[in-house]
């Protein structure tokens, strides 16, 4: 695992141009980077393009980068970027929607479970996919960012570019929203729930970073 103090410094490294010190960095992002995307796409093939042309942005962008900050939540903002990007492109064919049941659905399944639990587990992941779908963006990229990936409200304002009140607020506020339209008492099951529809992505075996073409 990388040090904090050597992931710094190959930061500074990569804003004057290092292309060895940004391959680093690459490869020390890439499995979590490309599980932050996997959430957000059911395609595993979209994913992993996703994650390619989010390091060719940021080496492309990395002479902006200020290497005292955290070099992860600065690549997740360009990631979310993209994915919202996709999104849009796609919103035709490929909806937030179906895009949260396909791997809500996939991620549940459980060899043990019955029919019934089975046929359960699906109403309700449904139910909060339809509950998260319906969220304004900011209020869904700030649920998704702290409730599902894990991430402190410090690095989630740094990845959505607001202050950690806001962060605060909009989890609070989507939470409610989300707790509402699943006629939930408390607002704080929404946080368990969001976990086990979403899970974790499986890990892939990525290619090599320096495969990527930095131009």
């Amino acid at each position: 695992m990388v040090q904090a103090g050597d992931a710094n410094d190959m930061a500074r490294r990569a804003t004057n141009g290092d292309r060895r010190a940004f391959a680093s960095l690459m490869t020390t992002h890439k499995e979590g980077l490309y599980r932050f995307v996997r959430r957000r796409t059911p395609d595993a093939e979209v994913a992993y393009d996703l994650v390619q042309e989010t390091f060719v942005s940021a080496w492309r962008a990395i002479g902006r980068f200020d290497p005292d900050r955290a070099f992860g939540p600065w690549l997740r903002s360009i990631a979310l970027n993209k994915c919202r990007d996709r999104a849009r492109r796609a919103l035709v064919r490929r909806s937030i929607q179906g895009s949260c049941q396909a791997s809500a659905a996939e991620d549940v399944r459980d060899e043990r479970a019955s029919p019934e639990d089975e046929l359960i587990a699906r109403d309700e992941l449904s139910a909060l996919a339809r509950a998260m779908a319906a969220l304004p963006s900011h209020l869904r990229d700030a649920l998704m960012l702290t409730a599902v990936d894990g991430m402190s409200q410090s690095a989630a304002s740094a990845a959505l570019c607001c202050s950690v009140k806001s962060i605060e607020y909009r989890v609070h506020r989507a939470r409610e929203i989300v707790a509402r339209d699943l006629g939930m008492v408390r607002p704080a099951l929404v946080l368990k729930h969001c976990d086990e529809s979403v899970g974790r992505a499986h890990p892939v075996h990525m290619e090599s970073s320096s495969n990527v073409a930095l131009t």
